[in-house]
């Protein structure tokens, strides 16, 4: 069932409830949902792992765990056992640091370079698609709202006392 059918479906009650409980709900199902179609359509790769190829990529230089942890918004434990997987396919290399040998970065094979340029289109293609009748306006706000969900999620997580500035 889409997001718009369990809405307006006779089986859900969502009157009364807060809109910002409303929108983590969403997040969690539009998540869950793309998760599954893109696990679908990738076949050899889940979701997780591609996002965290996707991330490695934009890293300037070859993160370490640690750092891909933090740009994943993930446990390090979480992103390594991702990062094996990736490793038993192909897909990375786990190496250490030239600097600090206790040190794990993170790189992308060949192999990886490979795969995402043959799914570079379908992934552009279906992006594009999901991405249909939704202006550039709409996009930035989304990202601001999320930018400002992650700041006080942050502060909250380290006991930091708000101000609403409303």
């Amino acid at each position: 069932m889409k997001i718009k059918e369990v809405i307006s479906s006779d089986k859900v009650d969502f009157s009364g409830i807060e809109s910002s409980y409303f929108l983590i709900g969403l997040l969690s199902a539009f998540e869950n949902r793309f998760q599954a179609m893109a696990d679908r359509d990738m076949k050899v790769i889940s979701w997780k792992q591609f996002f965290a190829i996707i991330c490695i990529n934009m890293c300037k230089e070859s993160p370490t765990v640690k750092e891909l942890a933090e740009i994943m918004g993930s446990s390090h434990q979480n992103v390594k056992q991702i990062l094996l997987k990736l490793e038993k396919k192909g897909f990375v290399a786990i190496t250490a640091d030239e600097n600090d040998k206790r040190k794990q970065r993170i790189v992308l094979t060949e192999f990886c370079r490979e795969f995402c340029e043959k799914n570079d289109e379908m992934a552009t293609d279906i992006l594009g698609k999901m991405f249909i009748g939704i202006s550039e306006e709409q996009l930035q706000i989304t990202i601001q709202t999320i930018i400002q969900m992650e700041d006080n999620l942050k502060r909250l997580s380290e006991g930091k006392k708000f101000v609403d500035p409303k």
